[in-house]
């Protein structure tokens, strides 16, 4: 039995409500910590509760004005750092400038490096992150990481309640989800295909080839994130053209910026099935396909069994209930 004992949660500004979702599960307060912004922009934070020798977690996600949102995480661990906390994890569901991870250009910066080197001088202990979009990016600390946390099963139980699984198709929009959709597609018992895509500059696709066969069949993409969701709007009308009888796309993180609410009403999918990693209120208000997975669940667990210094391995494969 979960008693709260010694564990103190805060959230930064950028998602509360997931913050607010994980304690309810954890049956637990939620830390209290005044976290503002000045006139010039500076934040400030106070917490104000005792923090001496506790575990301390704290919740911020990369969204928004993500920079406001690294630099309330790496204030918050110091704050509580300085006060004597016993342990610190940063839980990030979406991990902040994931996508510069190497450097792909003459004098391009690695700032997913950066940000790792931040979070461990501010004195963080562990990680907790969800689908890192590389995995090279837990190279880049010298404490724990436990990225290996998917949405996975989540989704999985969701395709599983939903569909009838003969119907099934698993499609990965790009080469690089390969590894995520074959995993999907062979714990379902179902087939799988991908798309190999050009892409002329960042997010703009220009050619997408389909391997596989798709006629006849539900076809459900799978990615980490969608950002403005070109590739996905894209992949659904050459999976339609091919044949499939409905298109469904399943994301990790729903960043769904600029025009991805009016691409994705306009596009041959179904639904896109995003979880909450990131706040959605506004994007399902704002467009009818959007449906959200709650993954609070899974969160609250992992901080429950890393308290305890209890195995997170067994939700790699498992919801927890």
């Amino acid at each position: 039995m979960f008693t709260g004992n010694g564990i103190k949660i805060f959230t930064g500004t950028s998602h509360p409500e997931l913050a607010e979702i994980i304690t309810r599960r954890l049956g637990v307060s939620l830390g209290k910590a005044d976290v503002t912004k000045s006139g010039v922009g500076e934040t400030h934070v106070r917490i104000t509760e005792s923090v001496r020798e506790d575990d301390v977690y704290i919740i911020n996600t990369g969204c928004g004005e993500i920079n406001t949102a690294l630099m309330e995480v790496c204030i918050m661990i110091h704050a509580c750092k300085i006060a004597s906390a016993k342990r610190i994890t940063a839980v990030l569901p979406l991990f902040p400038y994931a996508r510069q991870d190497k450097k792909d250009k003459s004098r391009a910066p690695i700032t997913a490096k950066l940000v790792a080197n931040m979070l461990q001088k501010s004195g963080c202990d562990h990680v907790i992150t969800m689908d890192l979009h590389a995995s090279q990016i837990q190279g880049f600390f010298d404490v724990p990481v436990d990225k290996w946390l998917y949405a996975e099963p989540s989704a999985i139980q969701y395709i599983r309640t939903h569909f009838d699984l003969s119907d099934i198709v698993i499609v990965s929009p790009d080469a690089g989800g390969a590894k995520r959709a074959t995993s999907m597609a062979d714990r379902l018992g179902v087939d799988f295909a991908l798309f190999h895509k050009e892409r002329k500059k960042a997010n703009e696709v220009s050619r997408m080839v389909l391997v596989g066969h798709v006629k006849g069949k539900i076809a459900v993409l799978v990615d980490d994130m969608a950002d403005t969701c070109g590739t996905l709007c894209l992949a659904a009308e050459h999976l339609s053209e091919a044949g499939a009888s409905k298109v469904y796309a399943m994301v990790t993180h729903g960043i769904l910026s600029g025009n991805a609410l009016k691409n994705v009403e306009q596009s041959a999918l179904e639904k896109l099935i995003v979880t909450n990693t990131l706040p959605q209120a506004e994007n399902v208000a704002r467009c009818e396909k959007i449906e959200v997975i709650d993954i609070g669940n899974v969160l609250a667990e992992v901080i429950r069994r890393s308290h305890y210094g209890e195995s997170v391995s067994k939700l790699f494969d498992e919801v927890p209930y």
